[in-house]
């Protein structure tokens, strides 16, 4: 199909948007946020949390142990070696709220740390009833800990994992991995506070930051030679025919990783490789696109440890101790209420 030039989305009142009781509340959710990334000008975009639905999260989990990512592999390396001193830091009645657990690999260390002083309680937080499902399955062999998992946005699950801890039960709060790096510097700033505002004198959060590194690395590690990224990626389109009755053909479009210099953040995109006219029918929506026209679905900002005191103060926490792995580029933060 030949389209006369890119043409931003359009509103289709003869889909069922808006009237439709067939949506659960979730699925309403996502449809809004797609219409809404969709119609958005100049740059369409789509929010980086619906790229981890079942299929998504497996395929992040094969993106962890590639070569080309060593996010995860460095931050192991860190917690393995310095487990022990992070909870040696904390209070001694201390209950664990997760955001974004993942497969709970990542945590095991910590978790380990703590039952070997005393049972613990642990809460993931994830969106993806897969990946809860996985974490519990990760580590429940560990001795003296509870799980509950919370399938919810990351700031719902910890304000009701906040409001029903025992009286005297300090909160550490886990945000590992490098997902602090998806909001904008101030949108970051700005959720730390939110985070902030649930806690108490005494509570702790500790938080992971990928750090600065050569570009060609981070390409790499957004771009992988066995295609993995790609798949996790056009997995979103993928996600949205499912779940939202849409059409959008998968090799219409390819991933793009590129590296924004000017917020030192790489980008991943979903580029139409011709011109596109797709139906998103549970969002009440035709969009059109462009040949070469960009979907905007992920960004992954790249941090200096110096940096991360500033930004803890910003938002009503001191940074209390921090850790960094050298090899990858990897920081551990420890972030204290006062």
């Amino acid at each position: 199909m030949t389209l006369s030039a890119p043409r931003p989305a359009v509103a289709d009142p003869a889909r069922a948007f808006g009237h439709s009781s067939d949506l659960s509340p979730a699925a309403g959710e996502f449809a809004a946020a797609v219409r809404a990334g969709l119609m958005h000008a100049p740059q369409k975009e789509l929010p980086s949390k619906y790229l981890y639905d079942e299929v998504g999260s497996a395929l992040f989990e094969v993106i962890t142990v590639l070569p080309e990512y060593g996010v995860t592999r460095a931050e192991e390396r860190l917690l393995t070696r310095y487990a022990p001193e992070i909870v040696e830091a904390l209070p001694s009645d201390v209950k664990v709220a997760e955001l974004g657990s993942g497969s709970g690999r990542k945590t095991r260390r910590i978790l380990e740390a703590l039952c070997r002083k005393r049972p613990t309680s642990y809460c993931p937080i994830e969106i993806s009833r897969t990946a809860l499902q996985l974490c519990r399955r990760e580590l429940a062999d560990i001795e003296r800990i509870s799980i509950v998992g919370y399938e919810r946005d990351y700031l719902a699950g910890l304000s009701e994992v906040s409001r029903q801890r025992k009286r005297g039960e300090q909160l550490l709060v886990l945000f590992l991995g490098s997902t602090i790096g998806n909001f904008a510097r101030l949108a970051a700033t700005r959720f730390l506070r939110d985070i902030r505002a649930m806690l108490r004198p005494g509570d702790t959060l500790l938080l992971g930051t990928d750090l600065v590194k050569p570009v060609g690395t981070l390409i790499a590690a957004y771009d992988d030679a066995i295609g993995a990224t790609a798949a996790f990626n056009l997995n979103l389109l993928s996600r949205i025919n499912r779940e939202l009755d849409a059409d959008f053909d998968l090799r219409d479009f390819e991933h793009v990783a590129r590296f924004n210099a000017d917020v030192r953040s790489i980008e991943m995109h979903l580029r139409a490789r011709r011109d596109v006219r797709a139906g998103v029918r549970a969002a009440g929506l035709t969009v059109e696109i462009g040949a070469g026209e960009t979907i905007w679905t992920e960004s992954s900002h790249k941090y200096h440890a110096d940096e991360i005191p500033a930004i803890a103060a910003d938002a009503g926490f001191e940074c209390a101790r921090q850790w960094v792995e050298k090899e990858w580029g990897f920081a551990e933060s420890l972030l204290a209420v006062r």
